[in-house]
C-alpha cells in the first residue's frame, strides 16, 4: 500500500501502518518469503518490523483485518459498540479476486506467498480507489 501511495503522491496525506493481533514476531522484519515475493512480483522492498495492534490504533480512520479471526480480535480491544465501522476486511476492497479473507501463507511455500502478494495488490488498488473517491477531493490528490 505504501508503494501505491508513493506512486499517487499521497504519502504526505495518508499514513499506512501494519500490526498483528498476536505477538509472535514483535520486532522482526517481514518474513523473507513475503519480501522475496514482493520483490519478484512487484519490484518493491518490504520494510518495517512487526508490532502488535494496540488500542491507540483505533485513532486510524480505517483498520483492515486479513481474516475474520483477526477482525474479531481487533474488535475485542474496542470499547463496546465503538469503532465497528472502522474495522473492515482487507478483501472487501478486491476487484479481481473473490476470496473473502487473506489466507495465511506461512506453511504453504512460495506459491502461497505469491498468491497473497497478488491478492493484497488487488485489495490495495481497490482501497486506494475507495479512499480517493470517498475521502479525498481532487485538489487533495494532486
Amino acid at each position: 500500500m505504501n508503494d501505491l501511495l508513493m506512486q499517487a503522491n499521497l504519502c504526505d496525506r495518508i499514513i499506512c501502518d501494519s500490526a498483528g493481533t498476536a505477538g509472535y514476531h514483535i520486532g522482526s522484519p517481514p518474513d523473507y518469503r513475503m519480501s522475496l515475493a514482493a520483490a519478484e512480483i512487484l519490484g518493491i522492498e518490504l520494510r518495517g518490523q512487526a508490532r502488535q495492534f494496540r488500542k491507540q490504533d483505533f485513532e486510524f480512520d480505517l483498520i483492515l483485518a486479513m481474516d475474520r479471526e483477526n477482525h474479531r480480535d481487533i474488535l475485542t480491544l474496542a470499547p463496546p459498540g465503538q469503532y465497528r465501522d472502522k474495522v473492515r476486511l482487507m478483501c472487501d476492497f478486491c476487484s479481481r479476486h473473490t476470496l473473502k479473507e487473506v489466507p495465511d501463507p506461512y506453511y504453504s511455500g512460495m506459491k502461497g506467498f505469491t498468491q497473497v502478494i497478488d491478492l493484497l495488490l488487488d485489495a490495495c488498488e481497490g482501497l486506494l480507489k475507495h479512499i480517493m473517491s470517498n475521502q479525498l477531493t481532487p485538489s487533495d490528490a494532486s
